[in-house]
């Protein structure tokens, strides 16, 4: 089977099935788990047995039903912020490549501006002045992400935007959103396809840092970084010592790294025409 013209490897297929069996948690959560994401059903911090199998969390809680439901509700955040922005990032990354000195000193400038403010510190300023909903979350880590973005599309729309076609468009008086749609866009979406998985990776284990921290997504929703943090005080116990954090910690692990596999063999695709083309 081949997928984008290519067959791929083995660790791609690793990763398309990490990613695949998260996407099916997440879409199917209430009729995968076996109890609802906020029942308590249980002791605190029951070891696992057969009507628990991970165990239950810090008030009782099925420990597996809470990372099923946590998979949608920290995929479709992070999901969803890298989206935003993708989208904001990107369309003024290609403005500023067309849109004259003016335009992309004053984008240049102030994407530099909130570059030197520590992200995480910028984040924890934002959340506790306007709250941890879940809008607020998305806005808010997708602002400060679509700087980068917006560093990666400005650099590689410029390389784009001084070549014939596009000075031919102009010639034709063909307006700025019309180049940035037609002439521009096609031709960066590779790279930008692929920077789309790092993204959502630095977005997931953002906001997992987030959660953890108590200013990403709140009680009783589902979360993986809530989960860890909620949960962290009986692995430290001398005298039963129990591993309930590291299951919602393998959880976040393991998407980081089946993403992360199926990105590098999206790059390895868009690499290999060139160096095909310059071995002929």
């Amino acid at each position: 089977m081949k997928i984008f013209g290519r067959k791929p490897t083995i660790s791609a297929w690793i990763g398309m099935t990490i990613v695949a069996v998260f996407i099916i948690m997440a879409l199917f959560a209430p009729w995968i788990a076996p109890y609802s994401e906020a029942e308590v059903v249980g002791d605190t911090w029951a070891s696992p047995s057969m009507q628990f199998w991970l165990g239950t969390d810090n008030i009782g809680r099925d420990l597996l039903s809470r990372i099923i439901y946590g998979a949608r509700t920290t995929i479709s955040v992070a999901l969803l912020a890298t989206i935003l922005s993708f989208l904001i990032g990107t369309c003024a990354g290609l403005f500023a490549s067309i849109g004259g000195p003016a335009v992309d000193t004053i984008l240049s400038r102030f994407v530099d501006i909130m570059l030197s403010i520590p992200m995480l510190v910028f984040a924890l300023i934002i959340l506790s002045m306007f709250g941890s909903s879940m809008f607020t979350i998305i806005v808010t880590i997708a602002v400060l992400d679509s700087t980068r973005v917006f560093r990666l599309a400005r650099a590689v729309s410029m390389n784009v935007a001084v070549l014939e076609y596009v000075e031919a468009a102009r010639l034709r008086g063909e307006g700025n959103w019309w180049i940035m749609r037609r002439e521009i866009l096609p031709n960066v979406l590779p790279p930008m396809i692929s920077e789309f998985g790092l993204r959502f990776c630095f977005n997931f284990l953002f906001l997992a840092g987030l959660s953890f921290l108590g200013l990403g997504i709140q009680p009783p929703e589902a979360d993986w970084g809530s989960m860890v943090r909620d949960n962290a005080r009986p692995i430290m116990s001398p005298f039963d010592p129990k591993l309930t954090p590291l299951w919602p910690a393998s959880m976040i692990a393991l998407m980081t790294i089946g993403v992360n596999l199926v990105v590098d063999w999206i790059l390895s695709i868009n690499a290999r025409p060139s160096g095909a083309s310059a071995e002929m």
